[in-house]
C-alpha cells in the first residue's frame, strides 16, 4: 500500500489503466494504541488534501472481516462524520458513477437505510453473480439472486439483504442497531446486520445502475477450511438470533437430515479430510456455542 501510494506500484487489470498523475496519495497511518489519541488523530487529519488521502489503520491482529470494519466504521464516524459508510471489498472494480447511483437512491426515501450494486464477476465471462440477497429461512441460509431482469429494468427494488463485498449504507444505520456482530468474524455477518437493519424498520435496497466487478473469495479460499468453517458455524448462530421457533426446527430437520449427511459423503468420496474436520467443527461449534 506504501508502495503504491507513492506511484511506484502500477494497477494491473483489464479494467482501468493506471494514472500516475494522482500520485502520490497522503498516505496516514495509524495504529490501535494511537486511535486512543483523537486529537492527535484529528490533527493528522486535518494536514491531508481531501481527495487524496489514504488513511490505514494498523490493527495488531487479523480481527475478521466483521470487527475489521466496525474499527474503520467507528473511526470515520468519529473523525470523519460520514452521511453515509461504504463497505468494499479489496477484490472489486467499480465503475465511476456507481457510488453516486447508490446516494442518489438511498436520499429518495427516508426509510431507506441499506444498498447493493449489481455484481459481476471479474473474471470471464462475467456472469452476473448478485442483485441483491434472499433469506431461505427453512433452510438456514441466503442466496445471491442473479436477475438479469431486475438489471434490465434498472428500477431499484427492496430485497432481504445485499452482500457485504458492496454495502452503502447510512451513518444513522449503524448509530441506531450498532456494527456487524465481530462474534461471526467472517461470513453471514452482513446478511445477520441487514435483517438488524429491518427490524429497526429501515428498507434494504437493491440498485441496479451501479454496477462492480467482484472477483470473489481472493483471501480466504487461500485457508482451507475457513470458509466452510465458518459459514456453517455462523448460519447456526444466524438462525439461533433471529429465526422464529418453527424456521429453526425445520432448519435443523433440513441441515441435520439432509445436509449434513450429504457434505460428509461428498468428503469422504474426496477423500477431502481438512474439509470435513472443519465442517463437522463447525456444525459443532454453531450448536453449543452462540454468536
Amino acid at each position: 500500500m506504501k508502495e503504491y501510494a507513492v506511484g511506484r506500484i502500477q494497477v494491473e487489470s483489464s479494467f482501468v489503466r493506471y494514472n500516475p498523475d494522482n500520485k502520490p496519495l497522503c498516505l496516514i497511518e495509524h495504529s490501535q494504541e494511537e486511535l486512543k489519541f483523537n486529537d492527535r488523530v484529528q490533527k493528522d487529519l486535518e494536514k491531508a488534501p481531501l481527495e487524496r488521502k489514504l488513511i490505514l489503520i494498523k490493527n495488531i491482529k487479523n480481527y475478521g472481516f466483521a470487527e475489521g470494519n466496525n474499527i474503520a466504521i467507528k473511526y470515520a464516524m468519529t473523525f470523519l462524520k460520514p452521511d453515509h459508510i461504504l463497505l468494499l471489498n479489496n477484490d472489486t472494480i467499480v465503475d465511476p458513477d456507481f457510488l453516486d447511483e447508490l446516494v442518489q437512491t438511498a436520499e429518495t426515501d427516508l426509510n431507506i437505510g441499506v444498498l447493493g450494486p449489481t455484481i459481476y464477476d471479474y473474471n470471464p465471462p462475467r456472469g452476473l453473480q448478485s442483485t441483491g440477497s434472499k433469506i431461505l429461512w427453512n433452510h438456514g441460509d441466503a442466496i445471491n439472486l442473479t436477475y438479469e431482469a431486475d438489471v434490465k429494468a434498472g428500477i431499484p427494488k427492496e430485497v432481504d439483504a445485499v452482500t457485504g463485498c458492496a454495502l452503502l449504507a447510512k451513518s444513522e444505520v449503524f448509530k441506531k442497531i450498532g456494527g456487524l456482530n465481530n462474534n461471526y468474524f467472517a461470513y453471514f455477518e452482513e446478511i445477520e446486520w441487514c435483517v438488524r437493519a429491518r427490524k429497526a424498520m429501515y428498507k434494504i435496497v437493491y440498485v441496479p445502475q451501479g454496477i462492480i466487478w467482484h472477483k470473489g473469495g481472493a483471501t480466504s479460499s487461500k485457508i482451507t477450511g475457513f470458509a466452510v468453517y465458518h459459514h456453517t458455524r455462523n448460519r447456526f448462530w444466524f438462525m439461533k438470533q433471529h429465526a422464529s421457533d418453527k424456521q429453526y426446527l425445520i432448519f435443523l430437520v433440513y441441515f441435520l437430515g439432509f445436509k449434513f449427511f450429504s457434505f460428509v459423503g461428498w468428503a469422504l468420496l474426496h477423500k477431502n479430510k481438512p474439509l470435513l474436520v472443519s465442517f463437522i467443527k463447525g456444525v459443532k461449534d454453531g450448536i453449543l456455542a452462540h454468536g
